[in-house]
């Protein structure tokens, strides 16, 4: 049996995202970054396929992202809000890595699951950035479905896509809980 580990056992039952917008400079460095990757790629993985991929976008790239999502915005026909929300997490972004996923042909592990890895290691990566002292947030919205904007942002092959984005940096406020399900409420028991 393993030993159990309150203090982890705390955190993920205390975990709280912080949004996007509210988190500053700084930003972990390249070596920082590189522990909460590898955090990250522990995540279960059927079949050793690795289906997913990291793309760092840095500061720098930002702005480019952010425009090419204005760009794909006004292609699609989207309203301004919603151009502006695709747009905001790139011009309002520090650091973010894009989680692609990849779906690599395989006998016995469908497609599916090699999605459920890929939105794991999503997760990961934002609970080993949030217990690592950074304000984290996974965001997706509409680029991350857009294929034109995958090609033309990140270079994304047509077997990839993104799973999401999870921005990383310094927290600047704590929000609030918020509501919680109520275990009783969603969860079924079989006892026979």
């Amino acid at each position: 049996m393993l030993k159990p580990n309150p203090e982890a056992l705390k955190f993920l039952q205390t975990r709280r995202s912080r949004p996007a917008k509210t988190l500053a400079m700084p930003v972990p460095d390249r070596t920082e970054l590189e522990q909460l990757l590898k955090a990250a790629a522990r995540t279960p993985d059927h079949g050793k396929l690795e289906p997913w991929r990291f793309i760092v976008i840095e500061k720098a790239a930002m702005p480019r992202v952010a425009a090419i999502a204005q760009t794909r915005g006004t292609a699609l026909g989207l309203d301004g809000e919603q151009i502006n929300k695709g747009r905001n997490q790139f011009d309002q972004g520090h650091l973010a890595v894009a989680v692609i996923e990849i779906h690599k042909p395989s006998p016995k592990i469908p497609k599916l699951e090699q999605t459920y890895s890929a939105g794991a290691v999503c997760l990961a990566l934002l609970n080993a950035a949030l217990a690592a002292g950074w304000g984290a947030n996974w965001l997706s919205g509409w680029p991350s479905h857009d294929r034109a904007f995958m090609t033309e942002a990140l270079g994304l092959a047509d077997h990839e896509r993104i799973a999401g984005f999870i921005h990383i940096a310094t927290e600047t406020t704590a929000p609030p809980d918020r509501p919680r399900p109520s275990i009783d409420a969603i969860t079924t028991w079989v006892t026979k």
